[in-house]
């Protein structure tokens, strides 16, 4: 993959639902049916998205022109349980922006 903003937009969206995952199934599992293995487990799938996230964004960041303030708002965005995937819309734009190199 060239375009460095599909691997971001990628992981971006796996993460988004990673964490709903972890929210709406690993939560309720660990607290009402007193399965603290199901956060666990979610709860390690979602980190390692989350940090694959940070360094996606951070190879953006240094391979395009993407405004600082750009990178921020994608990384609130990933704070919050559905931000991924209203940034995602902006994302397929700015997407279209980076000219992958060759």
């Amino acid at each position: 993959m060239k375009n460095p903003v599909s691997l971001l937009r990628r992981i971006g969206l796996f993460e988004g639902v990673s964490y709903l995952v972890l929210l709406g199934i690993g939560m309720p599992l660990k607290y009402f049916a007193d399965m603290p293995m199901a956060v666990k487990i979610t709860g390690w799938v979602h980190g390692a998205l989350f940090i694959a996230l940070g360094f996606a964004l951070l190879r953006v960041l240094l391979t395009t022109n993407w405004p600082f303030l750009r990178a921020v708002a994608v990384f609130i965005a990933a704070l919050l349980p559905f931000g991924p995937f209203f940034i995602d819309r902006h994302m397929r734009r700015w997407e279209s922006e980076v000219t992958p190199a060759d």
